[in-house]
């Protein structure tokens, strides 16, 4: 197989075309939302709320509504059981994450086993993006485009949220409702992500590319830059090698982006781990004196 082979032969397909399109969109949104994550350091609570919002999917599948109302209902109620738990007992904020949305995850597993239907619910968990339908990328794209053009119109106020929640509330700003529309929208972007890869592995597209273009600049514009640029190539290259290799899709996807991860964190010029050193023993042999 020659190198135009490789890239034309998988597009000859139309199921292949509308799962290139769907991993794409998925992983730019992931990318871009993950930025703010990544900031204010919710990594965690991005993967509370990606598990917990699967029994909303699974109830709003079962009355025959969109997905999106149960997994954004099922993620607040995620977050505010966190709360409770967190403010009125002894356990602390991690412990109570990790209650809340195990439980609510397992209780979605319950309700995958026992709910009749004509297409396998296992999907929601492991994801199926090579069995993505044309009205499924009907709704995944707008809803990828709901949450975009909210996170760049108000991107802002919630940059300004991450960085200094304290000065937001003094210019009249509500970090409350800020926060609140970020958990809202992670969980619309979860949804966004579950064809892709399923519950299990939206955590990963919500985190890495983010923590990627972390340590590759130091200006949060330009991580809203670099973070879905990286998500977006890393999706095209495992779909790709799935397709070539015959491997999991979705999980081939997050792999590239582990994979592009360590590179970074190895090699990135300022902040990897070899390349600082390598800086460093340029700056000591040129007798410049570092950066403090």
């Amino acid at each position: 197989m020659n190198f135009v082979d490789f890239f034309v032969d998988p597009l000859r397909y139309e199921f292949m075309v509308r799962a290139l399109a769907t991993s794409v969109i998925a992983a730019v949104v992931c990318a871009v939302l993950s930025c703010w994550l990544v900031l204010i350091g919710w990594s965690l609570m991005g993967d509370a709320v990606s598990h917990a919002v699967l029994p909303g999917v699974v109830l709003a599948y079962i009355v025959g509504a969109p997905f999106a109302v149960g997994a954004v209902i099922f993620g607040f109620l995620a977050v505010a059981l966190i709360g409770v738990v967190r403010d009125t007992s002894r356990v602390k904020e991690d412990a109570a994450i990790g209650i809340v949305f195990t439980t609510l995850f397992a209780f979605g597993l319950v309700l995958v086993s026992v709910t009749p239907s004509h297409t396998d619910l296992n999907h929601i968990i492991f994801g199926n993006l090579l069995g993505v339908s044309r009205s499924d990328l009907l709704q995944i794209a707008i809803l990828a485009a709901i949450v975009f053009a909210a996170l760049i119109l108000k991107r802002r106020d919630f940059t300004l949220y991450a960085f200094d929640p304290t000065h937001a509330h003094a210019i009249g700003m509500s970090p409350r409702l800020l926060g609140a529309g970020l958990l809202g929208l992670l969980a619309l972007t979860s949804v966004v992500a579950l064809q892709a890869v399923g519950v299990i592995l939206v955590v990963a597209m919500l985190i890495i590319p983010g923590a990627t273009a972390y340590l590759l600049t130091d200006r949060f514009g330009r991580m809203l830059v670099i973070a879905p640029t990286v998500s977006a190539a890393c999706a095209v290259i495992g779909l790709y090698l799935s397709y070539h290799l015959d491997t999991a899709s979705g999980g081939m996807i997050v792999v590239a982006q582990g994979v592009a991860f360590a590179l970074v964190y190895l090699f990135a010029p300022r902040h990897g781990v070899i390349g600082a050193r390598l800086a460093a023993a340029r700056r000591r042999s040129a007798n410049v004196p570092a950066n403090t």
